[in-house]
């Protein structure tokens, strides 16, 4: 039943997810009034809820766009699914940043498979990453993808291979200016930000555990799907697929390495995730294995949402 209302895209799919998203933003928010105190926080706070759905719908027009996905609402759902997983993310404005502005880049190198305006889009993808460092640093481990999608497609013209490079004094040029004008310590913000901790012992519940748990075995699983099924797919495809599955990876790495470890930092696997649950969940299959794991996923994410409020 639940896979029969998404399975195709219309308006009130895609309004009902929307509502979802500012409603469970709004459970989390009411937890703690102490920002409704201030101006500051308030706007703050809508700001947040504002990024994180215009991330979902990014998310759900790269998959439509780029035919990852058929007609369907499945890929904003399960953006709103996995998002669940970490209800932090609905405070955490840095990573939220950084991550719709890796949406932003992922969306220009996907779109590299038509070649068309390539030079503009590697630009643009390189542009974003730079702006996402400046949210958390890590983030720049993007520039991995960009060099794999100019191999992909565009490795013949040797001006692909600068245009990274000129993004990144673009930024550059750009941050120095903001630390000049508002004396911020540039320096001191960089080498922060650098900060590496292999260490996961975080932890301040059991709850935050088991959301983890969780997560990674489910993501896990439809990791495994994606990688057993991509031969299976369609050639023209294959490229975007593979895109997906590095940008996970380097998500994945990101964690890994990043200081001031949480849950949270787990947002920048969301979109490809959601991605890869979408091509597993419209492979031909019985009806009822698609509403099981529908509603597995559905169960998994209200329980550590609410576990962890």
């Amino acid at each position: 039943m639940i896979t029969s209302v998404f399975k195709k895209s219309t308006p009130l799919n895609f309004s009902l997810v929307v509502f979802l998203i500012l409603f469970f933003d709004f459970i989390y928010q009411i937890q703690d009034l102490a920002w409704s105190h201030s101006v500051v926080s308030i706007f703050k706070n809508i700001g947040i809820g504002l990024v994180i759905l215009f991330s979902a719908l990014i998310n759900s027009f790269i998959s439509r766009r780029n035919e990852l996905s058929k007609d369907s609402a499945y890929s904003i759902l399960f953006y709103l699914i996995f998002l669940l997983f970490f209800p932090g993310l609905f405070q955490n404005i840095n990573l939220v940043l950084a991550n719709f502005f890796i949406l932003l880049a992922f969306r220009r190198l996907v779109s590299l498979q038509s070649q068309k305006a390539s030079k503009e889009k590697i630009f643009d993808a390189s542009l974003w990453i730079f702006v996402a460092s400046l949210f958390h640093f890590w983030c720049i481990l993007y520039l991995v993808l960009v060099f794999i999608s100019i191999i992909s497609h565009v490795i013949g013209d040797y001006r692909n291979w600068l245009l990274p490079f000129i993004a990144f004094f673009a930024v550059a040029i750009l941050f120095a200016m903001y630390s000049l004008l508002f004396n911020a310590d540039a320096i001191d913000y960089i080498s922060r930000g650098i900060e590496m901790s292999f260490s996961i012992d975080y932890f301040t519940n059991n709850y935050q555990n088991a959301a983890l748990s969780i997560y990674a075995t489910i993501a896990l699983f439809f990791l495994i799907s994606m990688l057993m099924t991509l031969s299976s797919r369609p050639l023209q495809l294959h490229a975007s697929f593979k895109k997906i599955i590095f940008a996970f990876l380097i998500a994945i790495v990101i964690y890994v390495i990043s200081a001031n470890k949480s849950n949270d930092l787990l947002i920048f696997t969301i979109a490809p995730l959601a991605m890869m649950t979408t091509a597993h969940i419209e492979m031909p299959q019985l009806k009822l294995n698609q509403e099981l794991a529908l509603g597995v996923l559905i169960l998994c994410s209200l329980f550590a949402f609410f576990s962890q409020l």
